[in-house]
């Protein structure tokens, strides 16, 4: 039962995770901040309105290393009840199919052969990221069979909207089709978010599994006071680091403050284990969310009360136009120095509008766009409907005068109307030319009387 209220659940979740994505798609605009980016894919995303306001390169494919456990709780947590009291074996064919892998691992090589809570290893796998914990929850969820699991995964992507992405398994060890985008991993995230635990565990710098001595600690330093060092922003919140040579740097976090909150997908910073092992996507995530946060705003764009444009109208008594205005008030992140000449709206409205207008029914729509001082194409906001300022009624007489008037413009009726001219011409010459003829035989018969 649990189970089936859990996909329903699920359904809707990814249907409400479609939905932002639409949102942002149709509104996605990158601002230009002073922010050297060293990862090669970025997405930046308000997370209570669902607008991009930085993105770079973010539909290229990546590889996404341990950021794939993202999915891998998801599939997870789906699929098994009980997160606190369900136990799970931990065999040691799975530890040892990662060995000379360069895994990062917890510590479930200490519980072969024991049954470990789900709860535990999900810590496990999401603190220190540890591979060995992803195999033992997809081997139990898969049935025994780890590629089920994965096949679920690709499933869920499907699912959720992912459209260039692709797993191969649930830890992230690299290969060359397992991969996904910015974009893709953004969806994924999104939905995360919306399931038991997933920022609790998340955000945890510290855990001690049930049995154990020792705590397992983060990968992520940038959450970390005690050992992020000078990565640690504290701002920053979750949710989940990546590393191996082949996908560069990985991380995906949020930052919140002054009530605003952000999303940020990091993809491909620079890394080769042993030459360059600097945590460039910690340096970005803080460099970016302190330009958000600083210079970024919320602000209304248009209200309902803002006149947009004036149209043309038809059928109104003393009256031929109309002011329109936006139908729900605009609002987005915008930058705090924004100007009145940044903000560029475009109309698309009929070049007249017919009478009956109602204030409650569009007749339009308006493109609202951001152009940066320095140049640049234009950067869509949002698009509103445009609905009239009053409400006007048809006038009846109006309506017949523009019938007769459109009948008597219509190429049929001059047709019809130059074909009876014609033929009341040539009625009237004929006439003429009758008359001369009668009158010319009544000559020549008065002429022979004589």
């Amino acid at each position: 039962m649990r189970k089936a209220v859990v996909k329903i659940l699920s359904v809707l979740l990814a249907l409400a995770v479609l939905a932002a994505s639409a949102s942002i798609g149709a509104g996605a605009i990158s601002y230009k901040n002073k922010v050297n980016v060293k990862s090669e894919s970025v997405l930046m995303v308000n997370m209570d309105s669902n607008q991009v306001v930085y993105e770079k390169d973010p539909d290229s494919k990546r590889y996404p290393a341990s950021t794939t456990k993202i999915m891998t709780y998801i599939i997870a947590v789906e699929n098994i009840d009980d997160l606190e009291n369900t136990r799970i074996e931990v065999k040691q064919k799975l530890i040892d199919q990662l060995r000379n892998t360069g895994s990062s691992l917890s510590n479930m090589g200490d519980h072969v052969g024991k049954k470990v809570r789900v709860i535990d290893l999900l810590y496990s796998m999401m603190v220190p990221s540890g591979n060995d914990a992803a195999l033992i929850l997809a081997d139990y969820v898969g049935g025994g069979d780890i590629e089920k699991f994965v096949d679920m995964m690709n499933k869920k992507a499907e699912e959720l909207g992912c459209e260039n992405t692709h797993f191969q398994n649930p830890d992230g060890l690299h290969h060359k089709d397992h991969y996904t985008t910015a974009r893709d991993l953004y969806k994924i995230t999104t939905y995360a978010l919306t399931l038991p635990r997933f920022m609790e565990i998340c955000n945890t710098t510290e855990y001690t599994c049930e049995g154990d001595e020792y705590p397992i600690t983060t990968t992520n330093y940038l959450i970390d006071e005690y050992r992020g060092g000078q990565y640690y922003y504290m701002y920053a919140k979750g949710i989940k680091t990546g590393t191996t040579d082949e996908a560069g740097r990985c991380l995906v976090t949020t930052a919140s403050a002054d009530g605003y909150s952000y999303i940020l997908i990091l993809l491909g910073a620079p890394y080769k284990e042993g030459v360059q092992e600097e945590y460039f996507t910690f340096y970005d995530a803080a460099d970016l969310f302190r330009w958000a946060l600083v210079d970024l705003e919320l602000k209304t764009i248009k209200t309902t009360s803002t006149p947009v444009c004036e149209a043309k109208v038809k059928y109104v008594w003393g009256q031929d136009k109309v002011t329109l205005l936006p139908e729900r008030s605009l609002n987005a992140i915008v930058p705090k120095d924004i100007k009145p000449e940044n903000i560029v709206v475009d109309t698309d409205i009929p070049e007249e509008i017919e009478a009956p207008l109602y204030t409650d029914k569009s007749v339009g729509t308006a493109t609202v766009y951001y152009v940066d001082s320095s140049g640049g194409e234009k950067q869509k906001i949002a698009t509103v409907n445009l609905v009239p300022e009053q409400q006007l009624e048809r006038s009846a007489i109006l309506v017949v005068l523009d019938v007769f008037g459109t009948i008597w413009r219509s190429a049929w009726f001059l047709i019809v109307i130059g074909v009876i001219v014609l033929i009341v011409v040539i009625y009237i010459i004929a006439a003429k030319i009758h008359r001369a003829k009668v009158r010319k035989k009544r000559q020549v018969k008065r002429y022979r009387n004589f």
